[in-house]
């Protein structure tokens, strides 16, 4: 069965993935995360939808993310929208931007950042 899938393709419908994603569109969410990373982890995507491996990055963490909304906060930030919100990121929590990028924030601090393939090495579980 499963060369004939790869011969023509597996016919069964995709179900996208929906995440609990907050846009980070304004400087005070930024205040707001490194409150609210006292009581939960908060994660900060970087992301540039104009950008091959960005995209092949977010699907592949799309995939993998197994967490409730309970968990932690998971944040959504598009760069090319968003310049100045993205700099403002890199220096609030003095790391140095790249695209795309992870961001875990706990108790006010970047605990552990990525970018590019390594995102998807980040283990969340370890920070909730």
């Amino acid at each position: 069965m499963k060369l004939i899938k790869s011969l023509f393709g597996d016919k069964t419908p995709k179900v996208e993935k929906k995440l609990p994603w907050i846009s980070l569109t304004t400087m005070q969410q930024i205040s707001d995360i490194v409150e609210r990373s006292k009581m939960k982890p908060q994660v900060v995507f970087k992301h540039s939808t104009r950008c091959g491996i960005s995209k092949m990055v977010i699907n592949q963490f799309i995939e993998s993310y197994e967490f409730e909304e309970g968990d932690l906060d998971l944040y959504y930030l598009d760069l090319l929208n968003y310049r100045d919100i993205s700099n403002e990121v890199g220096y609030k929590f003095q790391v140095l931007h790249q695209s795309p990028q992870l961001l875990v924030i706990k108790n006010g601090l970047v605990v552990t950042h990525e970018s590019h393939g390594a995102i998807n090495t980040i283990q969340l579980e370890n920070f909730i």
